[in-house]
């Protein structure tokens, strides 16, 4: 799926018209520049390279200069990413072609790639939620350990993919389904909802989803009715919608049960 090479910016706040706070990330989406294209005939799959972010030329090796002389791309490119793609899609681009944050307009949902911050060496309570030991009761220099990882009679064994201590982070994450809040495109800016993997200035890559978008606020009840811009008074007036209307359905059966007894 053809996707942007984009830089993390950090996040901000924006209150929707209902006084709901949504967390958004900021993600600048620089034009990308097609820099090679891959066919089935010469590399056995079809994929547009794309390349962002300038770089000095007297920062590049000459191997790396050479590619981008002999695909005639005068400005050196600092990341550069290959997308699979269909062939009917490969056939739109040629090489110097730019794609810009146009592609995302219309798109309601996106998926983002990056690499996420290291932690480093890291226990296992932080880095699998385990809840240690008890402070009491005769434990001792044993609370954040992680316990029993086997045994020797049988199966004699640690088995393979044992949550243990070890390096946390630093890894390709990919999270699915991030609605787009808003579009900038005279600052080439996209805003996400939720948080992105990666720390502040990360290159990550974003993808146009293709699962149906997750709704931002669900308002039911009388606080659609009152349209209320406060979430705490919703809450408050659905509460009470709901205890008004059990009351009125009561009643009735009140009265049937005083004229029986009569």
């Amino acid at each position: 799926m053809l996707g942007l090479i984009a830089k993390k910016v950090g996040m901000i706040q924006m209150f929707l018209k209902e006084g709901v706070r949504v967390p958004v990330t900021v993600v600048q989406v620089s034009p990308n520049k097609v820099v090679n294209k891959n066919t089935k005939h010469g590399c056995g799959y079809s994929a547009l390279q794309l390349g962002a972010g300038e770089i000095r030329r007297k920062l590049l090796n000459k191997a790396r200069e050479g590619y981008f002389k002999s695909r005639g791309i005068g400005n050196p490119l600092r990341h550069l990413k290959e997308f699979r793609v269909s062939d009917s899609l490969l056939e739109k681009y040629n090489i110097g072609d730019l794609i810009g944050i146009d592609m995302l307009q219309g798109i309601m949902s996106v998926d983002v790639s990056a690499i996420s911050k290291g932690k480093g060496f890291s226990g296992v309570m932080k880095r699998h939620n385990f809840s240690g030991f008890p402070r009491t009761h005769g434990t001792h220099e044993y609370f954040r350990h992680g316990g029993s990882i086997g045994m020797r009679a049988k199966p004699g064994k640690v088995f393979k993919g044992k949550k243990m201590a070890g390096q946390m982070g630093n890894e390709r994450v990919t999270i699915c389904n991030l609605r787009v809040m808003g579009l900038i495109e005279e600052k080439e800016v996209v805003l996400v909802r939720g948080s992105v993997p990666g720390a502040r200035g990360a290159t990550i890559e974003i993808y146009p989803s293709n699962r149906k978008a997750r709704p931002v606020i669900n308002l039911r009840g009388a606080a659609a009715k009152e349209g209320t811009k406060n979430p705490m008074k919703a809450s408050k007036a659905l509460s009470k919608g709901k205890a008004s209307s059990s009351g009125k359905a009561s009643s009735p059966g009140k009265a049937s049960s005083s004229g029986g007894k009569k």
